[in-house]
This record gives C-alpha cells, sequence and structure tokens, in this order.
C-alpha cells in the first residue's frame, strides 16, 4: 500500500506540496523543490543524501549491541546507529511501545548521515534506576530531565528531536524549556504538553471513554491488574491505538520484552495517577511544571504528524498550530496508520526528520 503525505494546516510552512512517498528518487525531487533539506553530516564536509530510501515497515528487527550509559538519576540503555560525527537525531517513544517503534526509522537516517541516538525511557528495557532510593516518578517534566541528562552525558550539545506518545511530549517540554537543546523537532499527534489542572477538568462522555486505562490506572485493581497482565494490556492498546495495523506476534514481543522492567508498573501508574492530579511528583521540578502549566509556545523549526487512522486519543491539528511560533508544517499520513506511528511509517516518518533537521 502505498502513503500519501498531505499537508493539513501549515503556518509559515516548510513545504508547499503534496508529496508522494515514491521512493528516494522521487523524495529527494521533491526536498530539492522544498529547498530545505542540507548534509546531516555537514560537519564533516561530506555529501551524502539526507532523503531516506524507500523501506518497507518491518524490514529491521534488531539494533544489534545496546549501549548504556550512566545520565542523571538513570543508567540508560539506548541503541546507536550512523556516524559519530553525524547531526545528532534522538528518537523517543511511548507507552506501551519501545525502541523497537524505531528499528526502521533508525538505520533510515543512520544511511542518510545522520548519528541517531534511541533511548529507552525510564521503566523500560534496559534503563535502571542508579538508586534504589530514588522516586520512581513519572511526572512529565522529569521524562524531559532524563533526556537532557543523557544528551550531556553523550555530550550532545543541541539535537533533532522526534517522538510519539510520551516521547512527543517530552519533545515538546525539551523544546519549550530548553530550545537552545533542540534544534529541531518532529512530534506525532501535536502539542502535548499538559499540567494537572486541567487534567482535573471533565471531558464529554465519548472522550472520557477513550481514556478508559487512566482511570482504571487510578485504582488499586488498575495497578494490579497491569502488574498481572502487562502484556495483555498493551497488545489491546497497540490494537485499539492502530487498528489497521496487522502486527504479527513477533514485532509485539519484540516490544513486549521492555515491559519486564523492575520499574515499569511504577512509572507507568505514575505517570497517570499524576496527570489526573492524585498523586504528587517530586518538590524539585514544580517550578518546571509551573513553567509548562502556561502552555509555552514552542519557537523551534517542528513538523507535526498525524496517522488517518489513529484510534488513541488525539487533538484536531487546528487546536494546536498557534502552539508553533518558528517553522511548521503539520501532516496527515494516509494509509491507514495509527498512533505507533514510526513503526507503521518509518519512511514518512524519517522523512520529516530529515526534512526538520534540514531547516
Amino acid at each position: 500500500m502505498r502513503l500519501t503525505v498531505s499537508k493539513v494546516k501549515s503556518i509559515k510552512a516548510i513545504d508547499h506540496h503534496r508529496r508522494r512517498l515514491l521512493g528516494a528518487t522521487a523524495m529527494s525531487l521533491a526536498a530539492a523543490e522544498l529547498g530545505i533539506i542540507r548534509p546531516a553530516d555537514a560537519q564533516a564536509n561530506e555529501t551524502k543524501s539526507t532523503v531516506p530510501p524507500a523501506i518497507k515497515p518491518g524490514t529491521n528487527t534488531s539494533f544489534g549491541p545496546l549501549k548504556q550509559i550512566n545520565a542523571g538519576a538513570l543508567n540508560v540503555g539506548y541503541a546507536e546507529a550512523g556516524p559519530a560525527g553525524g547531526q545528532p537525531v534522538i528518537l523517543l517513544h511511548g507507552w506501551p511501545y519501545d525502541i523497537y517503534s524505531f528499528a526502521d526509522v533508525a538505520p533510515l537516517l543512520a544511511s542518510a548521515g545522520y548519528r541517531v541516538i534511541v533511548p529507552y525511557l525510564r521503566g523500560y528495557g534496559s534503563t535502571r534506576f542508579l538508586s534504589n532510593e530514588s522516586i520512581r516518578n513519572g511526572q512529565q517534566s522529569v521524562v524531559a530531565v532524563d533526556i537532557v541528562a543523557l544528551m550531556d552525558a553523550l555530550k550532545i550539545e543541541k539535537a533533532t528531536l522526534a517522538g510519539f506518545d510520551w516521547g512527543a511530549r517530552t519533545v515538546n517540554i525539551i523544546a519549550a524549556l530548553w530550545p537552545e537543546r533542540c534544534k529541531a523537532m518532529v512530534s506525532v499527534s501535536g502539542y502535548l504538553i499538559g499540567n494537572q489542572e486541567a487534567g482535573k477538568m471533565p471531558l464529554p462522555p465519548k472522550a472520557e471513554l477513550e481514556w478508559w486505562y487512566q482511570y482504571y490506572f487510578a485504582t488499586e485493581r488498575g495497578r494490579a491488574g497491569y502488574e498481572q497482565y502487562r502484556h495483555d494490556f498493551a497488545k489491546l492498546i497497540w490494537q485499539i491505538a492502530s487498528p489497521k495495523w496487522n502486527f504479527d506476534d513477533a514485532t509485539f514481543d519484540r516490544s513486549a520484552a521492555s515491559f519486564d522492567n523492575p520499574d515499569h508498573v511504577a512509572i507507568v501508574i505514575h505517570n497517570y495517577r499524576w496527570r489526573l492530579g492524585l498523586v504528587q511528583g517530586e518538590p524539585k521540578y514544580d517550578d518546571l511544571e509551573k513553567r509548562l502549566a502556561q502552555g509555552p509556545v514552542i519557537t523551534v523549526p517542528t513538523i507535526t504528524l498525524e496517522g488517518d487512522a489513529n484510534g488513541a486519543p488525539h487533538l484536531e491539528p487546528g487546536s494546536y498550530a498557534k502552539k508553533f511560533s518558528g517553522k511548521y508544517a503539520h501532516r496527515l499520513i494516509e494509509g491507514g496508520i495509527g498512533h505507533n506511528l514510526p513503526q507503521e511509517a518509518p519512511q514518512a516518518f524519517a522523512e520529516a526528520v530529515a526534512d526538520v533537521a534540514g531547516v
């Protein structure tokens, strides 16, 4: 099935034409028309195309050996691909997903000359807390602090950040609070920065129904249920959020292994309870949360993406377009694409990263 990229809403738009993903040649021509693609590893004065080649989703099933590094409160597990001197790109997953959402995206970007970093968030995969005394905190700001600490540990001053779900919220936060660390951004489902007061406000019944798992997690039964059935629970979310994605058991199992992290349940439950104001975060992050509660505008170049078959709760792009004051474009990715957009449509996701990184 061919994926079509359509521009839905654009402010100071990065691209001015609809483009079809017809393979690397057509993409190169489209990029040339836009005039925004620059060499990913220009620092090394090498001439490589930044436009990722065509790929069939599910082509890659491994990252090779993972790396570990101490960063802030964590020992972070991450995959790395591409030249060490390439322009850095950091890809962030969500819940209930993991780094394999980018198994096809990472090699596409690496082949175009980018240095690609794909970390496990706290509570996933091989990422561990350095201290048993650390609070298993899942509030929104702390995940962003983790990624900034990872950048410091890897000596990355500035990177293009891209993500979906929790990962999209995290790149939004970094771009808003530390724009000097974010060269450009790709965010699935737009502007996702939230606050506890907004989380307390009731929604219309149909909208509340879409958040059923959040209310389930608010109960001790929900915590126990997720602990006992986390793999079945995650698979159900995958099916609901991407109703037209026919993933197989092997694809799911690769990611589900990361949910066996000893802190996974605690982090997930705290995250969703924090959103509803049922639990508090750590006081040392209060100032960050106060700034985020103001709904800060994001100034860095941004492309937002949405799948045409996203079964997870999401807003219409017109509702958040004004949150991006720099160069901005929104793309609708067609072809039955759901919530896990980078895994379902890796070429479109990688193309967006390459486009915005070249601004």
